[in-house]
């Protein structure tokens, strides 16, 4: 066993622990990053924190993956991330602003470079052929993402794939029309391996058929096992899609944290009535969980208010509770389940609910050294019926002025028991603790509806700022808590009282 003390960090090497480890590589006192960038394999010392975006352009020179908004939002710099996950290689888009060099370690980083042919490709001839470009800038961007979508083992929405690429020049029709042309290019697609499909519709080059063997062959390096010790402060950072947008030039130098894949981390499973997550969960491995869909067999509707499919590729549910916004979305959906998180700071493990998680505006009970490493909520009953709402300037790719999450179980016309939470009317997310208490053994009706409204505009303190006044804020949660029960019980209340709400 080798132990090396990087700057803040205290790095175990053992090969034979397999307990919180990640693959990577020491030289010289600095990890030495090992990746593949479209067809040639990377190996760097420059530091972890630089994002893939300045590495591919300046260090690099490929110039195709442009600089625009930096904070994950117009999709000028996308590009594919392909990671090993149980065997075989999954292709997702990513914003390369927000995507720190670290996190690159043992993938595929794809560039619209890596897709080029002599001449132009399928994707890049519809573009073409549609008049889906003018100036040009954006137009690597939607390239890359279109070529993702063609990459996807389900393809179902060719539109959502470009949800995170902003264009200013054409208008959206000719590209709408170039997507659809490109889907229908999978049309006669079968089960076959989705990686020579593309290839033999020569979407994608032939060198992605060496990728998968060479990525095994990196994650075959030393193994680094990083144990947090009080002594020596560690920064987790998981998606790092907050963080580069709020702290970028500190993140970009930043030497004191550590990326890993972690299966444990990355995992969603079922134990004991309880659904656990991994706190490196992406929204993504969310939407494609079996389980989660299974309990919440609306929730890829949710996910689609919240953010962009890059994002959501990159995102953690664990990244989202600790970046503590009073308008974290995913943070207000899991407070209506009385979620726990779980600490650790590498000695010992304890578990917080996430309701008391919030001390203040980003404050939270949370240990500088702890990161949290599960995330555990009761699975509901098929009684209980659950409802996320969001309300903001723009349909997607918007910060919620007011959101608010609702869990609740009804019999008989009486509330048995329910949990309700909000966002943007607090400096923390907020579970409702007094509307709750309030609902709890009530008959349901319209005047009950009414009062809780009252009471939950009593409750909350919200500020006016860009997203709205402090009046407007609170009668929005009002609103979304009446849309709660209209969406939950639309034979229970009557006409009058949905269309006041349909009037909003």
């Amino acid at each position: 066993m080798v132990i090396l003390i990087l700057d803040s960090w205290l790095l175990i090497l053992d090969p034979n622990n397999t307990n919180f480890t990640a693959t990577a590589k020491i030289l010289k006192n600095r990890i030495l990053i090992q990746f593949i960038l479209n067809d040639i394999t990377i190996s760097t010392a420059l530091s972890p924190g630089m994002t893939i975006l300045d590495f591919i352009r300046y260090e690099r020179q490929l110039f195709g993956t442009k600089i625009g908004c930096r904070e994950g939002d117009c999709g000028a710099c996308t590009v594919l991330i392909g990671q090993l996950i149980d065997g075989e290689i999954d292709y997702r888009s990513a914003t390369s602003c927000l995507m720190p060099l670290g996190n690159a370690h043992g993938k595929h980083i794809v560039t619209v470079e890596g897709i080029n042919f002599s001449g132009l490709n399928p994707v890049q001839q519809s573009m073409s052929d549609e008049g889906a470009t003018q100036c040009g800038f954006c137009t690597p961007g939607f390239v890359v993402s279109l070529t993702g979508f063609c990459m996807q083992k389900k393809n179902n929405d060719v539109i959502s794939s470009i949800d995170g690429n902003i264009c200013r020049c054409t208008g959206y029709k000719s590209i709408e029309r170039a997507a659809f042309q490109i889907s229908k290019l999978l049309n006669d697609r079968k089960e076959e391996n989705v990686i020579e499909f593309a290839i033999s519709k020569k979407i994608i080059p032939e060198y992605f058929l060496t990728i998968k063997k060479r990525l095994i062959d990196l994650s075959s390096t030393i193994i680094a096992t990083v144990e947090i010790n009080k002594k020596h402060l560690s920064t987790f950072v998981g998606g790092g899609t907050d963080l580069y947008v709020q702290k970028h030039e500190v993140m970009i130098h930043s030497e004191s944290y550590y990326l890993s894949d972690i299966s444990k981390m990355n995992s969603i499973r079922e134990k004991n009535g309880k659904c656990i997550l991994g706190g490196s969960v992406t929204v993504t491995d969310l939407i494609e969980s079996p389980i989660i869909r299974k309990i919440f067999p609306h929730f890829l509707k949710y996910s689609k208010l919240v953010s962009s499919t890059p994002i959501r590729n990159m995102a953690t549910l664990g990244g989202n509770f600790v970046n503590a916004s009073p308008i974290g979305d995913y943070t207000v959906f899991f407070l209506a389940l009385n979620t726990s998180v779980h600490l650790n700071d590498g000695n010992r493990s304890r578990e917080v609910l996430l309701k008391n998680f919030y001390k203040g505006y980003k404050t939270l009970d949370k240990a500088p050294n702890e990161y949290i490493e599960e995330i555990h909520f009761l699975i509901p009953s098929q009684d209980t019926l659950f409802n996320f709402e969001k309300v903001s300037k723009r349909t997607n790719l918007d910060i919620a002025s007011v959101n608010s999450a609702i869990q609740i179980s009804v019999n008989k016309g009486s509330i048995l028991n329910v949990n309700l939470s909000a966002g943007g009317v607090s400096p923390v997310p907020m579970y409702l603790n007094r509307s709750n208490e309030f609902l709890a053994g009530k008959k349901l009706s319209e005047t009950i509806i009414e009062e809780v409204c009252e009471i939950a505009g009593e409750e909350i303190s919200p500020i006016s700022d860009a997203r709205g006044t402090a009046t407007y804020k609170r009668f929005l949660l009002q609103q979304l808590i009446k849309a709660h029960f209209i969406t939950l019980f639309p034979t229970i209340l009557p006409e009058k009282f949905q269309s006041a709400y349909e009037e909003y």
